[in-house]
């Protein structure tokens, strides 16, 4: 029986989608696989972990009755993407094995049954609906991804914290380290919304949105969201928990104020990190009178130091930082200058775009 019969590009590009959140490790087997489902010359593909679930259609089903299986995501992946790209490619199911045939190449491969594979149950009702352009939620997401937790006790730090509303959509990430909040303008006509959408679900959105005007439609549930767009919907599980109040984690009364090109200071953290170690990543940073002085020891009690001259007329301020945190600011983002605030040497700094402020990063002091 015929289940495919495509182009061998397109087919990659639309397992692409699906087999990212795949785990190669399941307790069920079943979970290493991916749905195919034709109906008529539809094909729905379908990807789950438990927790997400994605899917996505294409017009590649070929002609025959309907049917539906199951087959290992990368194995599958493996061999389309080994075959010649301008190969058309012919899938077939015969019992429970199913061929791949393109040109001179023919491979058979074991499937489950599709009635085996677990579906993510939707709600009978979602509470709300959002619409918002997809390079909006893009950018919100990639200004503060960085600063999720990773497998943190606290499991509400293992996301983002969304929040819509009219007049403002929020996201924030924080490791209890450091914190990152991103704005932008709101739709209009929303009552306010938060909800904590897990570090997985986070880092696929990234992933497959795209940076334009076209719309994503969000589904809330009160433990669930639902992501439309293109021709792709995400289901995932929401973190349940309290996030921290994270405006009262972001500083109000610093008054010590420099701006500092972007690339410029990038640079210097990444020479001066070179002499730090895998388990200390701390440096020193010493702002005087027109200038900054980074330095870094390690165990071996080797030293750099990076000078830069800057316009600052404050006091002088000695305050230690863990350097990846630094870093992973100034890589994400794209402005020429960069406005650090600071206090004194035991309080955290305040990184925001200068004449700006839908962008906020926070990051606490480190012992040095």
């Amino acid at each position: 029986m015929e289940l495919i019969h495509s182009s061998r590009d397109a087919l990659v590009r639309k397992l692409q989608i699906v087999s990212n959140i795949v785990e190669r490790r399941n307790t069920l087997p079943v979970l290493a696989n991916i749905l195919l489902k034709k109906q008529g010359g539809l094909l729905t593909l379908l990807s789950s972990d438990i927790e997400m679930q994605i899917q996505t259609t294409a017009e590649v089903g070929a002609s025959g009755e309907d049917t539906a299986t199951t087959v290992a995501a990368r194995k599958f992946l493996d061999i389309l993407r080994s075959l010649p790209e301008d190969s058309d490619v012919m899938v077939k199911l015969d019992g429970k094995k199913m061929s791949v045939q393109a040109k001179k190449s023919r491979f058979a491969l074991q499937t489950l049954p599709a009635e085996d594979f677990p579906l993510v149950q939707e709600p009978k009702e979602w509470v709300t609906q959002i619409s918002l352009p997809q390079k909006m939620l893009k950018n919100l997401l990639g200004m503060v991804h960085f600063s999720m937790a990773q497998q943190d006790l606290r499991y509400y730090l293992n996301g983002v914290l969304l929040v819509i509303e009219s007049a403002c959509v929020r996201a924030v990430a924080t490791d209890g380290h450091r914190l990152a909040y991103a704005d932008a303008p709101g739709q209009g006509g929303t009552a306010k919304h938060e909800v904590i959408i897990p570090r997985k679900t986070v880092l696929e959105l990234s992933r497959l949105l795209n940076d334009t005007d076209d719309t994503v439609t969000i589904d809330l549930a009160s433990n669930q969201a639902k992501f439309t767009f293109s021709d792709i919907t995400l289901i995932t599980k929401l973190v349940e928990g309290k996030f921290p109040d994270y405006q009262r984690v972001i500083p109000k009364t610093h008054q010590h104020h420099v701006v500092i090109s972007r690339d410029a200071l990038l640079h210097s953290l990444q020479r001066a990190s070179i002499l730090t170690s895998d388990k200390f990543r701390g440096i020193r940073w010493v702002l005087g009178a027109n200038g900054l002085t980074i330095v870094a020891n390690n165990s071996d009690q080797e030293e750099a130091r990076d000078e830069m001259e800057v316009e600052y007329q404050g006091p002088e301020i000695d305050v230690g930082f863990n350097v990846n945190y630094l870093l992973d600011v100034l890589n994400n983002l794209k402005s020429e200058t960069v406005q650090f605030t600071l206090q004194d040497g035991n309080s955290s700094a305040l990184v925001t775009t200068p004449g700006k402020d839908d962008f906020k990063y926070v990051v606490m002091p480190m012992r040095i």
